[in-house]
């Protein structure tokens, strides 16, 4: 396992994503017995880093890892969670009193390794700014206390929603959580973003990057030119090698769901093995194609459920009519709906906006689903 330092810490370089655990079907019902196969197999292969949060897994994540890594001494692994911005009204931040006791307790730990305000975006920095809900000071005294031992922040933001957040809390943050990976690279102005980091020297951790399964789940076309350029590399280590070429990231995350995927990531990083200028250039001209498309970016991260009233599988929903997207054409044949209950089909969103107050990756769901719903047929 590649080991990166985080101040006087060995981190490894392959963390765990809490957020994509195998189920029962239902994403608030984690498979207890797999999952804890999958952590027996990363503590033992000399991953170190557990990232959850308050609402992965319908709340059912923190709960899970507090059952599971209770049985490993607390010195053999750091875990991270985060404060919700996103608990009341749909935009406003919870309060951070009656939160943070209740994820010590659902984590079954004194304190924890790695603290992170959620996804500080532009519907929610205010609200986390705003002196008056005190969510940075009650922080700073749980640090103050040894209740945390990192504090630090994610963002799906904007590059000005970022520079706010720095520019008034920066002094206070000892890292930052981002979406990185060789689409999101420019799709999502990540080169810009990693950039301004740098400006702070604020050491990075690296949230979706394969994009919740779309750079491995790539269309014929897209594969047959990684398979070209490397006949016996995956999708999946073409991803993570290309992080593994820089430096400011210490740890990237991967939202594991079975135990093949985990066993091939520890393989990828068994040893640093960045990626050629020439296999950039490939990995460039696919995404430039890619983002050619126009196609929705969603990464299946499922915030958007809790917010919709109708009940709508919303990431699954936007998968298929990518799917018809890049196959272009202007219709979409019923047949793609026949598992979908008539109720639960994309003409059935009332675009009240609650998902799009939550989606990180800004997408405007109600339009998506208004345009879907006009190509059925």
């Amino acid at each position: 396992m590649i080991f990166r330092k985080f101040k006087d810490l060995d981190i490894s370089a392959l963390g765990m994503g809490c957020m994509r655990f195998p189920t029962h079907g239902e994403d608030n019902q984690v498979d207890m017995e797999k999952t804890a196969e999958m952590i027996d197999l990363a503590m033992k292969s000399g991953i170190n880093y557990y990232d959850t949060a308050w609402g992965y897994h319908g709340g059912e994540s923190e709960k899970v890892m507090g059952e599971l890594l209770s049985k490993y001494p607390r010195d053999s692994y750091y875990l991270a969670t985060k404060f919700p911005g996103y608990t009341t009204d749909n935009i406003k931040p919870g309060k951070p009193a009656e939160i943070f006791p209740r994820q010590l307790e659902k984590c079954k730990v004194d304190y924890f390794d790695f603290y992170l305000f959620h996804n500080v975006s532009e519907y929610n920095i205010d609200a986390y700014m705003d002196p008056q809900n005190g969510i940075l000071d009650y922080l700073l005294a749980r640090k103050a206390e040894g209740k945390i031992r990192h504090l630090g922040f994610s963002t799906h933001g904007n590059l000005d929603t970022m520079r706010r957040f720095l520019e008034g809390y920066g002094e206070h943050m000892e890292f930052c959580q981002i979406q990185f990976n060789w689409l999101d690279l420019t799709l999502q102005n990540g080169k810009e973003k990693l950039e301004l980091l740098r400006e702070y020297n604020m050491p990075v951790i690296v949230m979706e990057p394969v994009r919740g399964g779309r750079l491995v789940s790539l269309t014929d076309e897209y594969a047959e030119r990684l398979k070209t350029a490397a006949p016996d590399r995956t999708a999946a280590e073409w991803a993570f090698r290309f992080l593994h070429g820089y430096e400011d990231i210490f740890v990237t995350l991967s939202g594991m769901s079975n135990m093949d995927q985990l066993k091939e990531n520890i393989a990828t990083y068994e040893k640093e093995s960045p990626l050629s200028e020439d296999d950039l250039a490939v990995l460039s001209g696919i995404a430039k194609d890619m983002m050619a498309l126009k196609t929705f970016t969603c990464t299946g991260c499922k915030y958007c459920l809790d917010y919709c009233p109708q009940k709508l599988n919303i990431p699954d929903l936007i998968k298929i009519y990518n799917k018809h997207l890049f196959r272009g054409g202007n219709t979409i044949s019923a047949d793609m709906m026949a598992d979908i209950e008539e109720d639960k089909r994309p003409n059935s969103c009332i675009a009240c906006g609650g998902c799009e107050s939550v989606c990180p990756q800004g997408i405007k769901i109600s339009e998506v689903m208004a345009s879907f719903s006009a190509k059925l047929k």
